[in-house]
């Protein structure tokens, strides 16, 4: 007969809600596609293609994307998809003491949760300035013009231009002090609107997130292809066509063009930020996410060289009618938020087409958002399942995320914002980063969990081996591409100067911190996990499935042997024969 203490303790496994799974195949692919295609399709690539020589840039775009992009795209998707973890607790079960990694990638999209949605205020403010007529920035008759404005001919270092003054002295307010200055209040009721929005598009997880991908992923494309038919229609157009793709073969000498398509790459696939992996870890067991992979990143890389004829054609219009050189626009925000928007005030109809350009950047950088905040929400979660898998939790989880990353952006909405924006846009989510994560990822799964292991796991979801073609690149040469790009970048002079002048010291001291609190998350994660308890840090398992959170965690790391480990392949017969047997050495029926 039970006591009465026992009647009163609680079942830890009561009120946990089981794991989510994508509805259908479709949300999963519209998910995936809304994370990696983002504002670096519509506003970096194109600039990249002229900056580093048009067409050929395309050669060492493809090398980073064929060796080092698709190959990690698909390790962290498949990752996730097979233990059913999110992007910190599946590195856990690969070995415990490399969960580092998992933190590392963490950190980065922490990173992109706090600075990247600023984006989406200055889209927001763009947008509501879009339904006046005229626009506010094709003229100088504002207040918050200098008299210095010259439409005309904007190669006089002397003058500039409305739409430099709408975006310096109305939607920044910058002030050429040293410092933050004063927060700016319309952009920051800006940036809690976008969060708002963003926190009503996941707060129920991806019951939410599977339905409304289903328009802000389709959107922009429809947004784009208009503005697309409309731009290649204008005079000049040609123009800007031919600075976009005209190819300087002598670049390909350039290491630095090297590394801006390795960078392009990593960013723009959204590769060891952690999404990839908690994206995949709801999906169905048995989905094929090796065909998925392949035909997202045909997806993504198709779209960002699409977006470079949408985006050249009307600056080419814009060049032509202005009668000014195209090589004086500039990349980055300044394309987004200047040069586009001054070619647009040159339509007819200028303001339909200014809202339809601007809804178009709110929702690409919207997708990118929620997702990202999606991973933080999943990672944390999978670290504390019994308490943040109840009724009301997760709410609450996404809520916090939104409250404690608006308090923390606003210094990006000050006087001063659009400099700590991109110091952190720059040595944030760097490349150096991102490149020590990508190695450490391949080497710990080819090496240490073993790339022919992995192959199984991979065979026993989708009923094939993937080409092999991958497993040498995690095991050889993507791991040697990042560590050679990885020495270039470092080696390479920091651009501080530009920053130095806002924050003087402090912006490398910044840029330091960024770089490092990522890059040290592994070793120190080692060491701490080592002196902890070196014993379960070592210990083998047979599978990376979860099957329910309070079962022991589960991980491979045969003591820390660097070498592949085989396994004989076998038929679907004996594939089904030894899952069952794995599963009942777990007590699992």
């Amino acid at each position: 007969m039970p006591t009465r203490h026992g009647q009163d303790k609680q079942d830890p496994e009561e009120g946990v809600q089981p794991r989510g799974k994508w509805a259908n195949n479709m949300e999963f692919i519209l998910s995936m596609a809304g994370e990696i295609i983002g504002l670096g399709n519509v506003w970096r690539f194109p600039f990249l293609c002229y900056k580093n020589g048009g067409g050929v840039f395309l050669i060492p775009y493809c090398v980073f994307l064929f060796c080092c992009g698709i190959p990690v795209f698909f390790l962290e998707t498949a990752l996730g998809q097979y233990t059913s973890e999110g992007g910190v607790t599946a590195w856990r079960k690969i070995c415990p003491m490399f969960e580092g990694v998992g933190i590392a990638s963490q950190v980065i999209v922490i990173y992109l949760n706090i600075y990247y949605i600023v984006v989406l205020a200055w889209a927001i403010f763009y947008l509501i300035n879009s339904f006046k007529s005229p626009l506010p920035w094709s003229s100088c008759a504002n207040p918050w013009n200098t008299g210095k404005e010259k439409i005309s001919d904007a190669s006089l270092n002397t003058f500039s231009s409305p739409e430099e003054e709408f975006w310096e002295n109305r939607v920044l307010r910058m002030s050429h002090d040293s410092g933050l200055g004063d927060v700016h209040w319309e952009l920051a009721l800006c940036l809690l609107f976008a969060w708002v929005i963003c926190y009503f598009c996941i707060w129920k997880g991806i019951k939410t997130t599977g339905k409304v991908v289903y328009f802000t992923a389709t959107f922009p494309y429809l947004m784009l292809f208009i503005l697309f038919v409309r731009g290649v229609t204008l005079p000049g157009a040609s123009d800007g066509l031919k600075y976009y793709l005209k190819p300087d073969f002598s670049k390909l000498a350039d290491p630095d063009v090297w590394r801006d398509a390795g960078t392009q790459v990593f960013f723009s696939y959204a590769v060891c930020q952690g999404v990839l992996t908690a994206l995949g870890s709801y999906n169905k067991y048995n989905n094929n996410c090796y065909k998925d992979c392949l035909a997202l990143c045909c997806l993504n890389s198709a779209t960002s060289i699409f977006a470079g004829f949408a985006v050249f054609s009307i600056i080419g219009f814009m060049a032509h009618d202005l009668n000014i050189p195209i090589s004086d626009v500039t990349a980055g925000p300044g394309l987004a938020f200047i040069a586009y928007p001054r070619a647009l005030s040159l339509l007819p109809g200028s303001s339909f087409w200014a809202v339809l350009f601007f809804l178009m950047i709110l929702f690409l950088g919207l997708d990118s958002q929620f997702v990202c905040v999606e991973s933080l929400a999943t990672a944390i979660t999978d670290l504390f399942p019994s308490r943040l898998r109840r009724p009301g939790a997760r709410e609450i989880l996404v809520l916090v995320i939104a409250v404690a990353c608006f308090l923390l952006g606003l210094p990006f909405v000050t006087e001063g914002g659009i400099g700590l924006f991109r110091i952190v846009d720059t040595f944030g989510p760097s490349g150096t980063s991102l490149l020590l994560i990508a190695c450490a990822e391949t080497l710990v799964v080819s090496w240490i969990y073993g790339a022919d292991r992995f192959y199984d796991n991979i065979e026993d979801m989708i009923g094939y081996r993937p080409s092999p073609v991958l497993k040498y690149c995690w095991m050889f040469v993507t791991p040697l591409i990042c560590v050679v790009t990885m020495l270039y970048n470092l080696a390479k002079d920091s651009p501080l100067s530009v920053y130095s002048e806002l924050f003087g010291s402090s912006a490398s001291t910044i840029a330091a911190l960024l770089i490092a609190t990522p890059l040290l998350c592994i070793p120190a994660y080692i060491f701490v996990a080592l002196c902890r308890d070196p014993n379960n840090m070592t210990t083998p398992s047979k599978d990376l499935r979860q099957v329910s959170p309070d079962k022991p965690v589960l991980t491979m790391c045969n003591l820390v042997i660097f070498q592949a480990q085989r396994r004989p392949n076998r038929n679907p017969e004996e594939r089904n024969m030894k899952t069952a047997e794995e599963l009942t050495s777990f007590g699992i029926d």
